[in-house]
């Protein structure tokens, strides 16, 4: 009598270095995080060979650290980003690093008193020169007082027009990596569910104040919400129907990628199913109840995710920037691309379908 074989055999190969990264993860990555990592990866793949529309949320710190220019300006060129969902923060550090910021890898311990004394501003294991915020602030002021910026907006046509005209500013090397002007290069919408939380809204702030009416500058939050409505309502019309996710940390972003579905299903009436793959890389646990963490799982009993998470799903229990660069560079070193949808060149579209959906 053959044995029962309760899941696939676990044996792996002795790694030679002659390995491709896909084979690499394929090969040796056989269980706990190890095993989430392959999955995720798979997951991904997939995404990208069945040409779903594919959302990117970014969290935390990762414009200083580099991961928009290692990672994700190479999945947008390769159209694999369709929008990308992040905070202000990353914008505003890409910016900073664009006008020549530099940052330096310090000793996490090294002393934030003899930090502060030297002119340095830390995060974590990165510093910069607090002179840095100041000639950011000179130049996201000079930005913001341009005639194009003198209405209310969303905050894709916002990072949009942020990517447009920082370009007349930049040298061509500080344009190639800044992921606002590539976003704009490549028509990549880019959502942040709170610009308020940024440095670049404090200079809002104080650009309304010493303006007064001459600065007529605003965030339409409603419209907001109904432009990301619309780039789902249309995904899930055109192409191959499909809209999946990849979440890079939580927080906010994570959590207003995923409100476009129940604002669709719950609020407008509309049937939908909710993202088809859902893969999130992030290090918070799920025990306390927070949107970071939560699962998949739990995301559908909202409506965000669709039925069929438990094999369409993968949560990595990791840091990102421990992670996700094997994740890239195995799917680039395939030569994994997908016809970019250009959404914001689809953005009056998308509204039309929409709102003929909603009777309007």
């Amino acid at each position: 009598m053959a044995k029962r074989k309760p899941g696939p055999l676990v044996a792996g190969a002795p790694i030679t270095g002659r390995e491709k990264t896909s084979e690499l993860i394929e090969n040796a990555f056989h269980a706990f995080v190890g095993r989430e990592l392959r999955t995720a990866y798979q997951i991904i793949r997939r995404m990208i060979t069945e040409d779903h529309t594919i959302v990117l949320s970014l969290s935390g710190a990762m414009t200083p650290a580099s991961l928009h220019t290692t990672c994700l300006i190479p999945l947008l060129k390769a159209g694999i980003i369709d929008i990308l969902v992040t905070t202000g923060a990353n914008i505003y550090h890409d910016l900073q690093r664009a006008i020549d910021g530099e940052f330096f890898a310090v000793d996490p311990n090294i002393g934030d008193i003899q930090l502060r004394r030297s002119g340095l501003t830390r995060i974590y294991d990165l510093v910069f020169p607090e002179d840095d915020l100041y000639r950011t602030d000179k130049f996201v002021q000079k930005l913001l007082t341009h005639k194009s910026f003198q209405r209310r907006m969303t905050t894709p046509e916002f990072h949009d027009l942020l990517g447009q005209h920082a370009t007349k500013f930049l040298k061509r090397k500080s344009q190639e990596g800044s992921l606002t002007v590539q976003a704009h290069r490549a028509r990549v919408p880019i959502f942040c569910g709170a610009p308020q939380d940024s440095s670049i809204y404090l200079n809002v702030a104080y650009l309304r104040r010493r303006l007064g009416e001459r600065f007529q500058f605003g965030i339409d939050i409603e419209t907001d919400i109904h432009e990301f409505g619309a780039y789902h309502w249309l995904a899930k019309q055109r192409w191959s129907k499909k809209l999946s996710i990849i979440i890079l940390g939580g927080g906010v972003p994570k959590n207003y990628s995923l409100q476009p579905e129940p604002y669709l299903s719950q609020i407008c009436g509309l049937e939908t199913e909710g993202y088809d793959c859902d893969v999130q890389i992030c290090d918070a646990h799920v025990q306390n109840g927070g949107l970071s963490s939560c699962t998949a799982g739990e995301a559908h009993t909202w409506g965000k995710v669709s039925a069929e998470f438990s094999k369409n799903s993968q949560y990595v229990f990791a840091d990102v920037t421990s992670v996700f660069p094997f994740l890239v560079h195995a799917l680039l070193q395939e030569g994994l691309s997908k016809k970019p949808r250009r959404l914001l060149d689809r953005r009056d579209e998308a509204f039309q379908l929409l709102d003929r959906a909603l009777g309007h």
